[in-house]
């Protein structure tokens, strides 16, 4: 396999436009190996974390689901199973990655309720209040603007409906939170060497998950962006997080 070189500054030191561009970068290049290392450096936990997350949805009004930064269609193919009576939207800024998600999504015969777009966390392409439920899983650290992500998925879920993030970060203290980091900086990068022709891509990924808000920090991002009953749940000692925030009905 050839392998790319290139290097991406720090997370912490980046600009917005510089963060966008990394994104952009990285998820084209690493596409067609996405799947696969995120099941292999995650042991397959990411596979139960979705299905914590697709558990924790109810559709009430208009049984649709908008999932943001939906990457290879994971959590709308999930969704889908799960609900047979429902209409899911995945959105995703990397042309890239939609197209492997819309290679799934025919091979699951979901075409006619499963609808990919190109699009823009910040910029949501639909008026108020157009979604039961509206999540995005593995894709908030990416997205420079948490707080203006937020309150799009907020503007377009109805009253009473959930925001919904799924999120890999820190384990709050303790030794496993020091062998986490170590894993994060060193191991990971050193498997993704192995096994992707663009290493630097998962010590971006690496670096994204160090830097990403403390489960506080976050929730008030949350409750900044309006969201209120905000609900968090810990996932494989902490690595991950599920939160939940309802829209005011």
């Amino acid at each position: 396999m050839e392998k790319n070189e290139r290097k991406y500054p720090p997370v912490s030191g980046m600009s917005r436009e510089q963060h966008e561009g990394v994104v952009t970068d990285i998820f084209s290049s690493v596409s067609r190996s996405y799947d696969i290392l995120n099941r292999f450096l995650s042991m397959r936990r990411d596979v139960a974390w979705r299905r914590a997350l697709v558990g924790r949805m109810r559709f009430f009004r208009t049984c649709r689901l908008l999932d943001v930064a939906t990457g290879t269609a994971d959590v709308a193919l999930e969704a889908a199973r799960r609900y047979p009576g429902i209409e899911i939207t995945g959105l995703d800024p990397s042309a890239a990655m939609l197209e492997v998600g819309r290679e799934k999504v025919a091979m699951a015969g979901l075409s006619r309720r499963i609808t990919l777009i190109e699009g823009d966390a910040l910029n949501l392409p639909y008026p108020g209040a157009s979604f039961d439920a509206v999540s995005v899983a593995f894709g908030m650290r990416n997205i420079p603007d948490k707080a203006g992500a937020l309150r799009e998925m907020m503007r377009v879920a109805v009253p009473g409906g959930a925001v919904m993030v799924l999120e890999m970060g820190l384990p709050e203290s303790g030794l496993f939170r020091e062998v986490y980091i170590r894993h994060l900086g060193k191991v990971m990068p050193a498997m993704a060497r192995v096994f992707s022709s663009n290493p630097a891509a998962y010590e971006y990924l690496a670096d994204s998950i160090i830097n990403f808000p403390g489960p506080r920090e976050f929730k008030s991002l949350m409750e900044s962006a309006g969201l209120a009953d905000i609900e968090i749940t810990e996932l494989t000692l902490g690595i991950t997080r599920l939160f939940v925030g309802r829209k005011f009905e």
